[in-house]
């Protein structure tokens, strides 16, 4: 404080002067303490007013958090306040305050009482350049906005005041909050200043959506200053904006996560001045706390009126529920939850009542979309005026069948939702339709008896029934007894003489009509008088014909498949027999002219050994051993009867002297004379012949897969010489081949099963046994296992029979060449070539 001082009285002054210079004096230094007071009591009230929309708290709780402030900074509660509101606008320039920013009234005036020129461009956007943040009056203005936000009660009420205040602060004409809840796009919520934007029809203007939706997800604000700069790969930013071409959206920040956005918008262009930038950011910040307390308060406003509704909805007895708006961010309606649901409200899934809380209205009614009563709809929840629409038809799926329904609706808001109720019309002439065609579609009817007058009733089905003209008279329970054939009508007169004395009727039985036999049912009951005497039944009947000629053919299906089953069941067995008699498995490898012989077979199926795949390996009378293998087209009992054909007749014709290809035509010509189900057989058949004292091959083949050499862990397919299907020509030509066998050789003689799949055919098969049979092991007890076990993964179709023929390595060299080449005098060598040159013949 100061105080003027008053000099010592001089002589000649008068002491009355004296007196009153003291009492101005005084005045003067209690007007300035006053001022001072008032002046710290007004920085005390705004910081209040920043505490307490900072925290969200109460008037004396903002005090005594400024106090703790203070306290803890070693400062004055007035120095503390004075702080908090430089916390509020900071601004480099608060040690050297530039001159009074008009912020409620108008600009400085000069000394002609004009506006002077700064305080003229200051007025244009209302804080000057270099104020950043408005200095003095820019920490007043945010003060009274803080003290002013602690008393908002609504999300409208904020946007109004923040319109309020900021209109001539910083040019703005229009306030709009959108909310951004944890995981949600930013929705609008409350407006200010626009209510006669572009369209002139009370919407909001131009949304700014995507700005909004920026400054939600990246937590900086968005300036838009003039053209609507372009997002990424999409259209500009906020849409054509010829209306609000300065605009502002400011990420609302609470906890450290964005929860809302708040825009402004300018009539006027131009950039937004670094003073604005700062008071703007500023009062995004000061609304945190009552946005987060508004959304605290309302959604346990909706919480509890969402209660209440459901509670009043619950003892409703028609269909209605409690719609509440899904806004997109430029708040357009897009759907509606349901929040409530009364018991008896169900959508086109079948779920009701409570079933549908939580759901979206498009995903109970899709097709609800652009009908009537969706614009009815919006209308109500705009106007407010309630919505009643005259019935209409509605398309819907019930159970997976499209069905229109007709409907009246009724809508009325309650305050930002809407109470809907509705009522579906089904006329009586519908259900009764609906009755006859369930009649006629399930092929029964219903019938009355009055037992007292004799009259009869029955709907139009009986008489189809019955066979029965619809303009003939209905017949008697009497007359219908003169129907039925006579092994029913025992049980059908005790279930009629029941129903006389009280029991209900349930019955099968036949009659007989103008054209056929057919099986009803009759379910009926007995309406007894006082007396307790029957003077009424009525009941339906149904034609179950169709059904009883089903389970008749059905049962007839059963008994000749199961005597099919029995057939073929016979003829496995007999097959197997067979095929165990004509070609018996060795339990252990054979030794054969100094060769070790392995023999595996599998069945197309487990346990059904029934095939034409088959084996011979013998030792001939001058010493060499004959290996062949062979493949009969189809199973069964004749694919085994002519398989025992080829093995003991090519057998035979070997042993008494016949070249390979000799007996190959003579096989060719066997199975093209014999007949099986007036039907030629084919075959195809692999014979090799080895000499001990050479180890010499010579071998034929007749439309077989080529042998499989394995030899120092690599392997390889012999090329097979020219040979043709058996029994597919009638001049076939045959060629043999000569090849020799080294110690540790093995030879692999196949059938066509263990390569081929119906998948891809025999050619990759090829490539997968000679992959898999370089990998056998010489020692191996069982070289076969691990071979079938790498190629027969999969199902297969059909049977597999292996030969394994393989010279032990301590054999020792013979005299002479011991590689595979032909031996002297032959043609030319065939077992160089690749094995993926080998065809299959005919």
């Amino acid at each position: 404080m100061t105080s003027e001082s008053v000099s010592p009285r001089s002589p000649g002054t008068d002491p009355g002067v004296v007196a009153l210079a003291r009492v101005v004096a005084r005045q003067r230094t209690e007007i300035e303490r006053l001022l001072g007071s008032a002046a710290d009591a007004a920085a005390l009230e705004r910081a209040k007013g920043v505490v307490m929309v900072q925290e969200g708290c109460t008037a004396e709780a903002a005090h005594e958090e400024l106090a703790r402030r203070a306290e803890a900074g070693r400062r004055t509660l007035v120095e503390q306040c004075r702080a908090t509101l430089g916390e509020v606008s900071p601004s480099p320039h608060d040690a050297a305050p530039p001159p009074t920013v008009p912020v409620q009234g108008g600009p400085a005036a000069g000394p002609d009482g004009a506006p002077a020129p700064a305080e003229r461009e200051a007025a244009a956007g209302g804080l000057r350049p270099g104020d950043e943040g408005g200095g003095d009056a820019g920490a007043r203005l945010l003060g009274r906005i803080g003290e002013a936000l602690a008393g908002v009660g609504t999300p409208a009420g904020l946007a109004d005041l923040l319109l309020t205040r900021l209109a001539e602060a910083a040019g703005i004409d229009a306030v709009l909050v959108h909310g951004a809840g944890p995981g949600e796009d930013p929705h609008l919520i409350a407006r200010a200043g626009a209510e006669d934007p572009l369209s002139g029809s009370g919407r909001t203007p131009p949304p700014d959506g995507t700005g909004a939706l920026r400054a939600v997800r990246t937590g900086e604000p968005v300036w838009v200053e003039g053209a609507a700069p372009k997002a990424e790969g999409g259209p500009p930013l906020d849409g054509p904006r010829e209306r609000w071409p300065s605009r502002a959206w400011l990420p609302v920040v609470t906890g450290g996560t964005v929860t809302a956005a708040l825009g402004v918008l300018r009539t006027r262009g131009g950039p937004f001045t670094p003073a604005e930038r700062d008071l703007l950011t500023a009062v995004a910040r000061l609304c945190a706390g009552p946005l987060h307390r508004l959304a605290a308060s309302c959604a346990h406003e909706a919480a509890h009126r969402v209660r209440t509704v459901q509670s009043v909805l619950d003892a409703l007895p028609e269909s209605a529920v409690l719609l509440t708006p899904v806004r997109t961010p430029s708040g357009e309606v897009a759907d509606y939850r349901i929040d409530a649901a009364a018991p008896r409200s169900v959508d086109v899934a079948g779920r009701r009542g409570r079933e549908l809380v939580g759901l979206r209205l498009l995903e109970c009614y899709p097709t609800i979309a652009g009908e009537p009563a969706w614009r009815g709809f919006l209308h109500t929840l705009t106007t407010g005026e309630p919505y009643e629409s005259g019935p209409f038809r509605y398309r819907e799926v019930l159970a997976g069948v499209p069905e229109t329904s007709t409907f009246s609706v009724r809508a009325a808001r309650l305050g930002d939702a809407l109470v809907v109720t509705w009522v579906r019309h089904d006329p009586l002439d519908r259900r009764e339709q609906r009755l006859a065609d369930l009649q006629r579609l399930g092929n029964l009817g219903w019938a009355d008896w009055n037992l007292f007058t004799g009259e009869a009733n029955w709907s139009p089905q009986i008489f189809t029934i019955f066979g029965r003209s619809p303009f003939a008279a209905p017949l008697t329970l009497e007359e219908i007894s003169s129907q039925v054939l006579p092994e029913d009508l025992p049980s059908f007169s005790a279930a009629h003489a029941g129903l006389l004395r009280g029991r209900p009727m349930d019955t099968s039985f036949r009659i007989r009509t103008d054209d056929d036999v057919r099986y009803l049912r009759a379910v009926a009951e007995a309406v007894a008088d006082a007396d307790g005497t029957a003077v009424e039944v009525h009941g339906f009947v149904q034609d179950l014909t169709a059904e009883r000629s089903a389970e008749l053919a059905l049962v007839e299906s059963e008994r000749a498949m199961l005597t099919q089953q029995g057939a073929l069941r016979a003829e496995r067995a007999l097959g197997a027999r067979l095929q165990d008699a004509l070609l018996p498995l060795p339990a252990k490898p054979m030794e054969l002219a100094g060769l070790r012989v392995d023999v595996a077979y599998r069945p197309a199926q487990a346990g059904i050994h029934v095939g034409g795949d088959w084996f011979s390996a013998i030792e001939l009378p001058d010493g060499s051993a004959l290996f062949v293998v062979g493949d009969v087209a189809g199973h069964g009992v004749g694919a085994v009867a002519t398989m025992a054909q080829l093995r003991f007749t090519a057998k035979g014709m070997i042993i008494t002297g016949s070249s390979l290809t000799g007996a190959l035509v003579r096989l060719n010509t066997l199975l093209l004379h014999t007949h099986t189900n007036s039907a030629t057989s084919t075959a195809t058949m692999v014979l090799v012949r080895y000499e001990p004292w050479s180890r010499r091959l010579v071998w034929a083949q007749a439309g077989h897969p080529p042998p499989l050499l394995v030899r120092d862990g690599r392997s390889r397919f012999l090329e097979r010489p020219r040979g043709v299907l058996l029994g597919a020509t009638l001049d076939p030509v045959f060629e043999e081949a000569e090849y020799r066998l080294g110690p540790g050789d093995h030879l692999l003689l196949y059938t066509d099963g263990l390569v081929e799949r119906p998948s891809d055919g025999i050619g990759p098969g090829l490539d997968r046994l000679r992959e898999a049979a370089a990998g056998m092991e010489e020692g191996d007890p069982a070289p076969l296992g691990p071979l079938l076990e790498a190629m027969l993964q999969d199902e297969r179709r059909d049977d597999v029979c292996v030969l394994d023929v393989h010279l032990p390595p301590d054999a020792g060299p013979l005299p002479g060449p011991a590689d595979d080449r032909p031996a002297a005098g032959t043609g030319p060598d065939r077992a160089a070539a690749d094995a993926g040159s080998a065809q299959e013949g005919g």
